[in-house]
């Protein structure tokens, strides 16, 4: 089956975050809707490996700040490719406490303050269900994933619903006169060749500084 039309579905970008026995914790989705207008009712979809999802479920609150245009985007690659088992990934954001979840600080396209009502199982991912109990607005232009896409350049983690396998492993096309090699410690792309003092991953924007020779 060519599922290539899947991805004209549109998206947006969200940092989802929960409390983890008093450690903020989070990770990149793309699916949120609105289920109902009164009292409202938002959903997500989260994989089952993500330890977000894993608490989330424990504690019953979360919070969405939407990605906007203007976010930072150092936020996609501490959130969207790394994991909050072994990594505090708030520790270089700002954010404060509301709701008893972590609302991060700068500029975004609002922020929505979630419970859970229910988790509906969905095989290798859930959906959960969510009472909107508070918003924080802000001013931010929504970033789209085809704006992740064709102006970021950025790619889907392996956990989101939306990933795509490539058919060859993300690797650079530098010519390697050095025949040096480095691989980046946040997402696993490889790129051969010397360096750029400039250069940032093309899968998940991580600076050079994470890259690693190998």
């Amino acid at each position: 089956m060519d599922i290539t039309a899947l991805r004209n579905i549109t998206y947006g970008l969200y940092v989802v975050g929960s409390n983890d026995k008093g450690r903020p914790t989070g990770c990149i989705i793309n699916t949120c809707f609105q289920v109902t207008s009164e009292n409202p009712i938002v959903a997500i979809s989260m994989n089952k490996n993500n330890y977000t999802h894993e608490v989330i479920a424990r504690h019953g609150k979360f919070s969405l700040a939407i990605l906007a245009e203007e976010s930072d985007t150092s936020l996609i690659t501490d959130f969207g490719f790394q994991c909050g088992r072994d990594k505090n990934k708030y520790a270089t954001h700002e954010f404060s406490w509301h709701n008893d979840v972590p609302v991060l600080k700068g500029k975004f396209a609002g922020h929505i303050l979630c419970e859970v009502l229910h988790i509906a199982d969905n095989e290798t991912h859930d959906v959960i269900f969510a009472r909107v109990v508070d918003t924080i607005a802000d001013n931010g232009t929504p970033m789209t994933y085809a704006y992740y896409h064709n102006v970021i350049k950025g790619k889907a983690p392996k956990n989101a619903p939306t990933y795509v396998r490539e058919e060859e492993p993300a690797t650079s096309k530098t010519p390697t006169p050095s025949g040096k090699r480095y691989v980046c410690e946040v997402c696993g792309y490889i790129y051969e060749g010397e360096l750029p003092d400039d250069f940032k991953c093309p899968v998940c924007q991580a600076p050079k500084n994470c890259f690693k020779e190998i």
